[in-house]
């Protein structure tokens, strides 16, 4: 199987930020179709498509290891559009930077289900086999190994849902990578409040009587509710209420969200990625996570706050554990904190140095 290289209008849109950025080369856009897909529940698709971006070059040791190249992952509803976006691409990876692509080969996929890889609103609608995490990890393994000939990665990092993707990761496949950064993102099973706001997500898209089983002629009324929680939940108050200090700031800022999410969003496919968290319980496997990792969260993140203290009791089951809450600070952007590469890249430069081959 053969790996194409397309140039698509997401390709240059990359091209014309690196050219703002000026400060690393263009990212290459690709495409690898991955054939005979099987679903954990049973289902399966002849074909599915993954997008990707990818910085750098990989280098092999004597042995044929891959030993520089590095996969990252994006959030619920995202893409790897995100991580060129300058408060992330421009901290890590110019010359000199922690991530510099002159060293490290850098994997950028569009998950499962996001982007310009295979999801729901290709045509298949609520047809679409219902995916959940370890699917999504099973077709990025199955990029990397089949699709880019990768046999180890130097790191694995994530933000949010990509967070969690590292964890599992680490447990997976415990030999594949020299360190894990899962960042804004806790080792438990979804509960409590962050299954939730979820839920109101689920519920408002499937209990809208324009949903019409995921058959609907134009965006549903349920995609509002998920646009307005997705709003709520991804900053911190102080902040929001420095945005929008009055009544009418703040409608009006919900109201130009929630337009771009409907413009840019799918129900089915905000639906598909929401539900697919449902499988998420790395706890139980804890203790198989042998590479070095260094989880990463904020203190005024809403979806993973402090106070659960969770981060703090499951670090110690891995043998090569650590935390850092970063504190609040007017620096600090709530869960969006993830991608402000500035508030975290020198516990990044630290775990690098940390497990550098002698």
């Amino acid at each position: 199987m053969k790996t194409k290289v397309v140039i698509t209008l997401l390709a240059l849109m990359v091209v014309m930020t690196v050219v703002r950025a000026a400060n690393y080369p263009a990212p290459t856009a690709g495409d690898y179709t991955i054939r005979d897909f099987h679903f954990h529940d049973g289902e399966s698709l002849s074909e599915v498509h993954m997008h990707y971006l990818t910085l750098g070059q990989p280098e092999r040791d004597e042995h044929g290891i891959v030993r520089n190249a590095v996969l990252i992952l994006h959030g619920t509803t995202g893409s790897s559009a995100q991580f060129l976006r300058p408060e992330f691409a421009d901290e890590l990876y110019g010359k000199g930077q922690p991530l510099d692509v002159t060293r490290y080969y850098l994997i950028i996929p569009d998950n499962l289900g996001h982007g310009q890889s295979s999801k729901p609103s290709d045509g298949l609608h609520a047809r679409f086999p219902k995916y959940g995490y370890g699917d999504m990890i099973e077709a990025q393994y199955r990029l990397l190994t089949e699709g880019l000939n990768v046999n180890h990665l130097r790191l694995v990092m994530g933000t949010s849902m990509g967070g969690m993707h590292t964890w599992l990761w680490g447990e997976v496949h415990p030999d594949f990578m020299d360190a894990l950064m899962p960042l804004a993102s806790l080792p438990m099973q979804i509960s409590g409040r962050n299954r939730v706001w979820r839920r109101v997500i689920l519920d408002g898209i499937r209990d809208s009587p324009d949903w019409q089983n995921g058959e609907y002629p134009t965006q549903p009324s349920g995609l509002r509710v998920a646009a307005e929680m997705l709003y709520f939940m991804g900053s911190n108050p102080v902040l929001r209420m420095q945005e929008t200090p009055t009544l009418k700031q703040s409608d009006e800022t919900l109201d130009r969200y929630v337009a771009y999410v409907m413009t840019n969003l799918d129900a089915n496919d905000v639906l598909y990625a929401f539900a697919a968290s449902e499988d998420y319980d790395p706890g139980p496997d804890l203790e198989k996570i042998r590479a070095p990792l260094l989880a990463i969260n904020s203190a005024d993140d809403l979806i993973n706050p402090p106070e659960l203290r969770v981060l703090e009791r499951e670090i110690k089951r891995v043998k090569h554990g650590q935390a850092i809450i970063i504190p609040y600070s007017n620096q600090t952007v709530g869960h969006g904190s993830h991608t402000k590469a500035v508030l975290w890249k020198k516990y990044l430069v630290h775990l690098l140095k940390k497990t550098e081959r002698k």
